[in-house]
């Protein structure tokens, strides 16, 4: 009987770490007769006059602009403006390569993403379907399958909750009780260190860092200068592991990194293995 192969968890951002850009960016804003910098400032006034959660305001403000341009709240479509979202070079291929490459040297790579954007525009994009589970912001919908009130607002602090969803198995956001339960170390799905966190920006941070100290590997991803600088200055102040620019494609420096990663994990897993052989044989 085969051993099971171990779980190694690449988990994601989104914007900015898979897609250049905000997904309103991509249709949404502009459906509104809006601009990007106007929409973000928008946001920005409502948040800090109000002392409010940005994510709370990003949500309620794409509620009111699509209600005030007869724009339809349904999850439908939220999905037709995701499937225009713009994605980094190569990241549609690269699932499938990782995916390959884990299971070549004895690994079971599962892919999630745990995003401050919206799960219903993150699931009408081309990508959806490669991830074991989706962790964003969403919203509550009426019988008439209406948007009416935010479900889930994911910022910085919020995001690092899931990673213990992910070490635990937990898919279901509204799980209070398992999440909190102990299990030991040995008994949870996927290891922190055996977790490969994603990530470009400030909302990224504590989940980056955690996963470091706990003996996974973080990546600081780019996609222009101001991006490139931003991932530098992580690098150096000990938060993240490696920094890489956000192309994906087949031969570029983030499948290098990824690849001797993942060839780490194995080697690590077999080493403790043989030194838990070992130690029962010296026990007996």
């Amino acid at each position: 009987m085969s051993k099971k192969k171990p779980t190694v968890a690449l988990i994601y951002d989104f914007d900015g770490t898979l897609s250049p850009g905000n997904m309103q960016e991509f249709g949404f804003i502009q459906a509104i007769g809006k601009d990007n910098d106007e929409f973000w400032r928008k946001n920005r006034e409502l948040s800090q006059n109000n002392d409010a959660n940005g994510i709370l305001c990003y949500m309620y403000l794409m509620m009111q602009a699509a209600k005030v341009n007869d724009i339809s709240l349904k999850k439908e479509s939220f999905k037709k403006f995701g499937a225009d979202v713009e994605l980094f070079e190569g990241v549609t291929e690269w699932f499938s390569f990782i995916n390959k490459y884990g299971a070549e040297i004895g690994l079971d790579i599962k892919h999630y993403i745990n995003s401050s954007g919206l799960k219903e525009m993150i699931e009408g994009t081309p990508i959806a379907k490669e991830f074991e589970n989706i962790y964003a912001c969403s919203f509550l919908y009426d019988v008439d399958g209406v948007a009416y009130w935010p479900a889930v607002a994911v910022d910085y602090t919020a995001k690092t909750q899931f990673l213990f969803k992910i070490n635990k198995g937990i898919k279901e956001v509204s799980d209070n009780q398992k999440i909190n339960e102990y299990v030991p170390e040995e008994e949870r799905p996927i290891p922190f260190e055996n977790m490969i966190y994603f990530g470009d920006g400030e909302t990224d941070i504590p989940c980056m860092k955690m996963v470091k100290e706990h003996g996974g590997h973080s990546i600081a991803v780019y996609g222009d200068n101001k991006k490139k600088a931003t991932a530098y200055k992580l690098i150096k102040e000990n938060r993240v592991n490696f920094v890489c620019k956000a192309d994906y494609r087949e031969g570029k420096d983030i499948h290098a990194v990824v690849k001797r990663i993942l060839d780490k994990i194995k080697s690590d897993i077999e080493f403790k293995r043989l030194l838990n052989v070992h130690i029962k044989q010296a026990n007996k």
